[in-house]
């Protein structure tokens, strides 16, 4: 009989060949091309339209939202943070929910639902409706990143999740740039049918989205077991290299959930993704108002395509910083260099009034901020061994982070416009926090790995989750 053993961690397969081979052969390029070139494309989309469905809402407000809806500022603020509201709490729920209803059923069902609501942007009237929509919408678009990077965990190893990430939130920077062009051609439809131009920006999104979500419960598959594109021989490989037989009937166990919340990496790192976050959230919502409010743009349509060049910029360098994430299998060291950029551009804009050079710097900024969520993303997932454990990791992380709408929605109030320096003020000092609590995760993550190899964690040898000393975990 073959000498088959597979090391708990990184799953390290020996089938009678040297592990390195084992990871550079034929089959395994075949498997991992199959399934990146079938499972990826269906969440970019799903992710594309989350975030434009997300966003939109502040290419509709410079083209008309706002003043015919008769809200103030502080009312469109508060209907922004009821997104986030529902958001954050729908996370957590949501990821323990997936394995009982299947990833087919459940990403397609939330993307199909967020469609309807988004739809229902298009008819509102008031600051009532205005907010319900949002609160309704938050709770559907709140599973699914979350439920993404734990479906990913099951195809893929630790080792390769930053590049899977990195091309399908690819789509959150796209998002920003096809948005602007598709709200330009939408708002382009004027007063039709008795609507103003920026309700059929809803509308016609939400169609798209709810066709979206139809068509990935034909593509997306459960499991790599029922990848039908696949052979059988392809579908053992793949197993084989994930070594998740153990996982895949583990018991819900409370134990574990609990495990996950007084986890200090998640903390470390859910607290520097929420401060990104900020940045990013507040970029993508504000970015049309503070490009129109430097009379760069001629006019708020033309203010929507000069919105998209920095986001294709930044997809671009998003998916060079995961290939060198995963390349090194590193993520911590990786967001030191890549938020720098970021922080640079907020320094710079936070005290420039020249339009040219503020507008230099929005490609700073989304580059910096876009290219390190992949490795924030990947990285507790890497450090997270049992189902449970993980997808309460992957939700808590997404849950703190995503508290910085709250922040985003308030930090660029109109007062302080034309050239929002104190708002760009306060990004800059998120930022700069959140390369500190990075790098304390590293150390902390180093300080780990060494307790490991000194036998700290001899107890938990054989266990077969993140406590194992064979669990090497990823700085």
């Amino acid at each position: 009989m073959r000498d088959e053993k597979v090391e708990h961690g990184d799953a390290m397969v020996h089938d009678g060949m040297a592990g390195e081979g084992f990871e550079h052969s034929p089959l395994t390029r075949t498997v991992l091309w199959k399934m990146d070139i079938r499972i990826l494309p269906v969440l970019a989309l799903l992710f594309l339209c989350s975030f434009i469905d997300r966003t939109n809402v502040g290419n509709a407000k410079i083209l008309g939202l706002q003043a015919d809806t008769h809200m103030t500022d502080h009312q469109y603020a508060i209907g922004l943070c009821a997104f986030y509201a529902t958001y954050i709490a729908s996370e957590l729920p949501s990821n323990l929910v997936l394995k009982r209803m299947s990833p087919k059923i459940w990403l397609p069902f939330l993307t199909a639902a967020w469609g309807v609501l988004t739809m229902c942007l298009g008819f509102v009237k008031s600051f009532g409706s205005f907010v319900t929509v949002r609160a309704l919408l938050g709770v559907a678009e709140g599973g699914l990143l979350p439920g993404m990077v734990l479906y990913l965990s099951h195809f893929y190893r630790r080792t390769e999740l930053a590049l899977r990430i990195g091309i399908f939130y690819t789509a959150a920077s796209l998002s920003g740039a096809f948005g602007g062009l598709l709200a330009r051609g939408l708002n382009a439809i004027g007063h039709t049918g008795g609507l103003e131009g920026w309700r059929w920006i809803f509308i016609v999104e939400g169609l798209l989205t709810v066709f979206i979500g139809a068509c990935s419960y034909i593509f997306l598959p459960n499991s790599i077991e029922t990848a039908s594109f696949l052979t059988a021989e392809q579908k053992a490989h793949g197993r084989l290299r994930l070594d998740e037989q153990n996982q895949a009937h583990e018991p819900f166990s409370w134990a574990e959930v609990k495990r996950g919340i007084f986890n200090l990496q998640v903390w470390l790192s859910a607290l520097a993704y929420f401060a990104i976050l900020c940045g990013l959230y507040s970029f993508g919502l504000f970015l049309p108002t503070i490009i129109n409010n430097l009379k760069f743009a001629s006019d708020p349509n033309e203010a929507q395509l000069w919105t998209v060049i920095p986001y294709a910029v930044a997809a671009v360098c998003t998916v060079f910083v995961a290939i060198l994430s995963d390349k090194f299998a590193m993520r911590g060291p990786v967001m030191l260099c890549s938020l720098p950029i970021a922080i640079i551009g907020y320094g710079v804009i936070s005290t420039s009034t020249n339009a040219k050079v503020q507008y230099g710097m929005t490609f700073m900024m989304a580059t910096g901020m876009y290219a390190s969520v992949p490795c924030i993303l990947s990285w507790n997932s890497n450090n997270s061994a049992g189902h449970y454990k993980r997808a309460t990791t992957s939700a808590l992380q997404l849950a703190i982070a995503n508290c910085g709408g709250f922040v985003a929605s308030f930090v660029y109030p109109k007062r302080e416009g034309p050239n929002f320096h104190k708002s760009h003020r306060i990004m800059l000092g998120l930022l700069c926090a959140a390369w500190v609590l990075i790098a304390a995760n590293v150390f902390w993550v180093k300080k780990i790995n060494r307790d490991k190899v000194s036998g700290k964690h001899a107890a938990w040898e054989g266990s077969g989750d993140d406590r194992d000393p064979s669990f090497k975990m990823v700085l």
